[in-house]
């Protein structure tokens, strides 16, 4: 190709060794990207130059269609270059037939080629922002409204799209139905179905409620240098091309038009502003397109249907009104609802489905909280679609998946139309005919479930009483407290968040009668016996709710009796909160009495000791004076009772005393203190949590007796420990006082987690403290992990992965800074145990702080590949009497390491390194059986994340596979070893089945000889085992 000259006759054969060349190139660069990185640079160029090769046509080099459009804020004159001699070496030549003119091909080899250059960008060190931006994108831009050939135009666009993506490639967008979804990253996969591939961009699916879903999305402004700058500044053109475009485009090409536009609105997030009113006209004829008027076959033999353009016309204004300021959006959105009302009426379900969602997000733009005034028109709209989501809620005809999304729909918009201005919106009227449907809804079995989520929606945001009747409330609850007995989990679950949102919200639940509180209360008692915590939590919290001025007929002896059963079992987190909530309403309002006498003699050391006690001192506090027991009642067990159990309540009620009456408690910590000498484990430990709760109540008083003893001198550092652990454990109620102790706290616990009984315990303090004022003590962690003493590394690296469980938006905004410096830190410890520490609070970041790693991983993942190679170094030999073995101290290490490699396979970085991420599976499977297992599991998701690739490593996979295969323990080999070398052999197996259901044709490949003849042997030789896993598959 790079010697062609403008100077010799075009040669349709030549020009067919050229497409060879460009498709051959493209293979390369998809497949070798590493060994084609010298090269990178001349293919764009290729690419580039033969994007341009028309040579049946002579074009002006003064482009009347791309004129005037590059004078807003380019900087580059980036059109100007286009028309360079150096791309514009085809355009003069004298022409040949059109009907001999196979240049298009070329062309559109030219474009794919682009498409994996910038599919792969991001491990291509040759390309960089200025090529794609400045070289790339120009010419695509270009090449939008002169290129003649349909299937050229198609793969333009289509390339364009990916750059769009590229742009934006593991950014995190909140989408308005709260879902996390991650704008590119898509796979390389040179079959590219781009029609199909895009069309689930914006999930719309039904969320547990609206209430956070409603709010304006926030517009990030646009930086002034990087891709993003390059990206905006190039959206006026893209749009005014699509829109010349538009009007002699096939089908097809309608659709990947639509699908760049939405991409664009996802990843400018609000960049359409300024170009809504030029592509209303686009999205409106889409959608009077018929899905009854055929279809047109696309290129690569694709089929694109006016169903298809349709739904994904539907799609973009979903994107657009979920991304764009209400403000700006209305007269766009008004003008299109005569289009989705017409849509939604279509008899194809999926087009219905779609224009439903559609619908969803077009009513959160038009009413509050993100519209700012209401107008007439408004209204009207709304009414128009009030009623077409209620013909086809009512329509039995239609599909049951298009009647429980325009359920869902329906409960949207009564829960969006209430409150003081919902009458301005919707009518009264049309606001109790569309509740009354949803009681409707909730009766039939085929709509229950998506009527109680839409209920849900409904009393989430009603926000005063005349938003639903009486009548209505009481109905409902009934009806949702009658399907707590239902087996369907998913119902009962949904039920009782719809009932946990009556009793949270004021205004509907003084609307309940107490017949049907009663009812209620009855309906969920048979959940407190239940071992299930999911639907426990929010049992206690409805219940708790209820109770204030209705206790004469709620606390009754069957709620006190279910109390009893619940305190026995080992409750933590927030179910016990829930239930030390119920304990706390019910002796406020003073029936506490009975529950007090049942709890000490049907339950007392039976039970679990610290939820006992923490119950019994609670309804202690708060139940007044007519309990028939007091605090030195308790007082006097500890001191007399010989029974450690006794002891151990005791301890735990005095200890839920004094962090309920704070400075008021006449406790003091020396009658906790005195125990830890105890010769009971359970005792010292029941004291030591004792005292950390008095202590929240009290830090005053209690904090420097606990500071004095944090000693590694002191034999009782590991009790203190523990009652700190447990100080720490109540943030909001410490905070204040302990502000002016903590950085001596901080330096005690350092010095104290030394001793290695104490680190797991002090590593824990340390993370909880830091949590308390992260302002403060998170940047201590980058001072203490250059520490001299590998010790006090430990103790931070732990401390800091224990923080990393906390999702506050204070705690973030002080890491974002700090995270890829702490980590990078961590993971260059020399010493190895602190080391494999590193890479687990990597993974753990992985898994909670994806948002705040993200731009960071290709800075810290490189360092896991090497942490995953054997390292002979760390492999030592010991003498065992007359034998010597070999103990590999770096197993843990990379363990860990592969473990931190599977976590991150959802990343874009990994999508980019897939390459170098299957070396290392396939290294893992010769490992140890633990690294072989998650080699295995990396391999099964490796087949959903990039199929091709894993497709070309079968035969590389064969060969290990047959070598743990053919593995025979030795004849005297213990019963350790046979089960660990069944347990290779099963997972093998397993995984061999995976991917012989993925990739059923790669037996009959002339390329896979080895995986032929594995799959061969294996049917052979483990027929049995093969027969049995079809069970499983």
């Amino acid at each position: 190709m790079s010697d062609y000259s403008d100077t010799e006759e075009h040669d349709p054969q030549a020009d067919e060794l050229r497409e060879t060349a460009l498709v051959t190139l493209e293979a390369l660069i998809s497949s070798c990207n590493q060994q084609m990185q010298p090269y990178i640079t001349n293919a764009s160029q290729a690419a580039l130059r033969f994007l341009k090769y028309d040579p049946n046509v002579a074009e002006l080099e003064d482009d009347e269609e791309m004129g005037g459009t590059q004078d807003d804020g380019s900087e580059d004159d980036a059109t100007a270059d286009l028309d360079d001699d150096e791309f514009g070496d085809f355009e003069e030549e004298d022409g040949y037939s059109d009907i001999d003119d196979m240049s298009w091909k070329v062309r559109r080899c030219a474009a794919k080629l682009l498409y994996t250059l910038i599919s792969t960008y991001g491990r291509s060190r040759a390309l960089d922002d200025a090529s794609l931006y400045q070289q790339i994108a120009p010419a695509l831009i270009s090449r939008i409204s002169r290129e003649r050939e349909e299937s050229v135009k198609m793969e333009v666009i289509s390339t364009l799209t990916a750059l769009v993506h590229k742009t934006s490639e593991g950014s995190v967008i909140v989408t308005s139905n709260g879902f996390l979804e991650t704008v590119g990253g898509s796979k390389n996969s040179r079959k590219r179905r781009r029609q199909d591939s895009d069309a689930s961009m914006v999930d719309f699916e039904p969320s547990a409620g609206t209430s956070s879903a409603i709010d304006s999305p926030v517009v990030p402004s646009s930086p002034k240098s990087g891709p993003q700058a390059d990206l905006a500044r190039s959206v006026p053109l893209i749009v005014s091309s699509l829109v010349k475009a538009w009007k002699q485009a096939s089908m097809p090409l309608r659709q990947a038009a639509v699908v760049l536009l939405k991409s664009l609105s996802l990843v400018r997030y609000g960049g359409l502003a300024d170009h809504l009113q030029q592509i209303e006209y686009l999205i409106a004829d889409a959608l009077k397109t018929s899905s009854l008027a055929g279809s047109s076959a696309a290129h690569s033999g694709a089929a694109v249907s006016a169903g298809s353009l349709q739904i994904e016309t539907l799609g973009l204004i979903s994107a657009i009104a979920e991304t764009h300021l209400s403000d700006a959006l209305l007269p766009f959105l008004i003008a299109l609802v005569p289009g989705v009302v017409g849509a939604v009426n279509e008899r194809n379900y999926k087009v219905s489905s779609e224009a439903l969602g559609a619908v969803e997000q077009i009513v959160k733009a038009m009413t509050p909280p993100r519209a700012s005034a209401n107008t007439p028109e408004v209204a009207k709209q709304l009414e128009k679609l009030y009623e077409v989501v209620l013909a086809r809620i009512t329509d039995t005809s239609a599909d049951l998946e298009v009647r429980q999304r325009a359920i869902h729909v329906f409960g949207v918009i009564l829960a969006l139309t209430s409150g003081e201005r919902g009458t301005e919106y919707l009518s009264a009227d049309y606001r109790s005919k569309g509740l009354s449907i949803l009681v409707d809804r909730v009766k039939n079995e085929t709509t229950r479930l998506a009527a109680v989520r839409a209920i849900d929606d409904v009393v989430v945001l009603a926000s005063r009483p005349e938003d639903v009747s009486a009548d209505w409330v009481n109905e409902i609850t009934l009806e949702l407290g009658s399907n707590l007995r239902k087996s369907d989990r998913a119902l009962r679950g949904s039920c009782l968040e719809a009932l946990r949102s009556v009793a949270m919200n004021s205004s509907i639940r003084s609307q309940l009668s107490p017949t049907t509180m009663n009812t209620l209360e009855n309906a969920l008692l048979p959940l407190l016996s239940a071992p299930d915590f999911h639907l426990l939590t929010p049992t206690l919290i409805i219940i708790a709710k209820l109770v204030p001025g209705n206790s004469k007929s709620l606390v009754n002896e069957s709620l006190i009796a279910s109390i009893c059963s619940i305190v026995k079992q080992p409750l933590v987190g927030t179910v016990l909160k829930a239930l030390l909530l119920l304990v706390k309403v019910i002796g406020d309002e003073g029936a506490g009495a009975q529950l007090m006498q049942n709890l000490l003699q049907h339950v007392g050391i039976t039970g679990d000791s610290s939820v006992v006690g923490r119950a019994i001192g609670t309804l202690l506090v708060h139940g007044g004076p007519n309990l028939g027991v007091t605090m030195n009642d308790f007082s006097n067990e500890l001191s007399t009772a010989k029974d450690d159990s006794r002891k151990c309540l005791a301890l735990a009620i005095l200890g839920e005393i004094g962090l309920r009456m704070g400075a008021e408690c006449a406790l003091t910590p020396d009658i906790f203190i005195a125990h830890f000498n105890s010769d009971s484990d359970h005792v010292r430990l029941a004291a030591a949590t004792a005292l950390g709760n008095a202590a929240a109540g009290s830090v005053k008083t209690y904090l420097p007796i606990i500071l004095s003893g944090l000693d590694k001198s002191n034999s009782q550092s590991y009790l203190l420990l523990h009652s700190v652990r447990e100080l720490l454990q109540h943030p909001e109620v410490v905070r204040p006082d302990l502000a002016p102790a903590a950085l001596k706290l901080w330096q005690a616990l350092l010095v104290v987690s030394e001793e290695e009984d104490n680190r797991a315990v002090g590593a824990e303090c340390v993370g909880r403290l830091a949590l308390i004022d992260p302002v403060n003590y998170i940047p201590h962690f980058r001072d203490c992990l250059n520490n001299s003493d590998p010790v006090v590394r430990g103790v931070v690296i732990s401390a800091f992965r224990y923080t990393l469980a906390d999702s506050s938006d204070a705690y973030n905004d002080v890491l974002r800074p700090l995270m890829a410096p702490l980590l990078t830190n961590m993971l260059s410890d020399s010493d190895l145990g602190n080391h494999r520490l590193a890479l687990t609070t990597l993974n753990s970041a992985i898994h909670n702080k994806m948002s705040l790693l993200l731009p960071h991983l290709g800075e810290l993942l490189p360092a896991v590949f090497g942490d995953t190679q054997i390292k002979p170094e760390l492999i030592r030999e010991v003498q065992m009497g007359p034998f010597k073995h070999k103990v590999d101290d770096g197993l843990d290490l990379r363990k860990s390491a592969y473990e931190t490699l599977y976590a991150s396979l959802d990343t874009t970085f990994a999508r980019n390194h897939i390459s170098e991420i299957f070396d290392r599976v396939i290294a893992g499977v010769e490992d140890e059986q633990d690294i072989r297992a998650i080699s295995n599991l990396m391999t099964s998701k490796l087949i959903l994340i990039a199929p091709e690739e894993t497709e070309r490593r079968l035969d590389a996979l064969s060969e290990r596979y047959t070598a743990v295969l053919s593995f025979k323990p030795k004849e005297n080999a213990v019963k350790q070893e046979l089960e660990k070398a069944h347990e290779a052999s099963l997972g093998i197996l397993k995984t061999t089945k995976e991917l012989s259901k993925a990739f059923p044709g790669a037996e009959a490949s002339s390329d896979l000889h080895k995986w032929k003849g594995y799959m061969e042997w294996v049917r052979k030789n483990f027929a049995s085992q093969w027969q049995s896993l079809d069970s499983e598959f």
